[in-house]
Formats: C-alpha cells, sequence, structure tokens
C-alpha cells in the first residue's frame, strides 16, 4: 500500500497557518485553508479534494491552480507531489451562445 492511500496513518494536527486565507482556485475561490482542512477530514486525493470543494472546476478546469493544490496536499500528507495521482481534467471552458452551437445563420 502506498503512503498516499495509506488511511490509517495519523496526520499532524491541524493547525490554522496566517495564509489560510489566500485563494488558491480563482474560479470557485477556494482557500489554502479549505484545502489543507479537507486533507485533514479525509480527503487523500486530488479528486476527492476537487469533488469536494470543487477546486480546479470552474472555468480554468484546474489549469491556473492545478499545481498549487498538488503541492498542498502533498505537503499536509507528508509525500511527494508526484507520488499524488493527478485529477482527471478537461480542457478550459467557455461559454457559447445556442446559435453557434444551432448552426443557425443571420438572415440578410
Amino acid at each position: 500500500m502506498s503512503k498516499r492511500s495509506d488511511r490509517s496513518r495519523p496526520l499532524k494536527e491541524f493547525v490554522q497557518e496566517p495564509d489560510d486565507g489566500l485563494i488558491i482556485c480563482r474560479c470557485e475561490e477556494v482557500t489554502k485553508g479549505e484545502i489543507r482542512k479537507a486533507v485533514h477530514d479525509g480527503m487523500f486525493t486530488l479528486t476527492e479534494i476537487r469533488r469536494y470543494l470543487r477546486s480546479g472546476m470552474g472555468l480554468c478546469q484546474g489549469q491556473t491552480c492545478g499545481a498549487l493544490v498538488k503541492r498542498i496536499v502533498a505537503r499536509e500528507l507528508s509525500v511527494s507531489p508526484l507520488e499524488l495521482e493527478p485529477a482527471p481534467s478537461r480542457a478550459p471552458m467557455r461559454p457559447v451562445e445556442m446559435k453557434v452551437l444551432g448552426n443557425e445563420r443571420k438572415e440578410d
């Protein structure tokens, strides 16, 4: 069993840090403290964190916050970021008007 999936090992006690209010995921307004607390609440994988907090699920699909979230989770678990499996990602999305999808054309 790898370190990252071993949920029986104790984590250090959660202690708030001065920069816990720092916004890590701008799209979903998730803070560093929320990510740290989620790990201590039992979310040990990036996918769990993503589903629990919605970090990386906004317009950029984790392109801006993904690496930061990974580092924070790895630090809380006392593992290397390389040991964490990447969360599934999608291409960044943009809103599209329905007429574009319907292939409508303007009448002259």
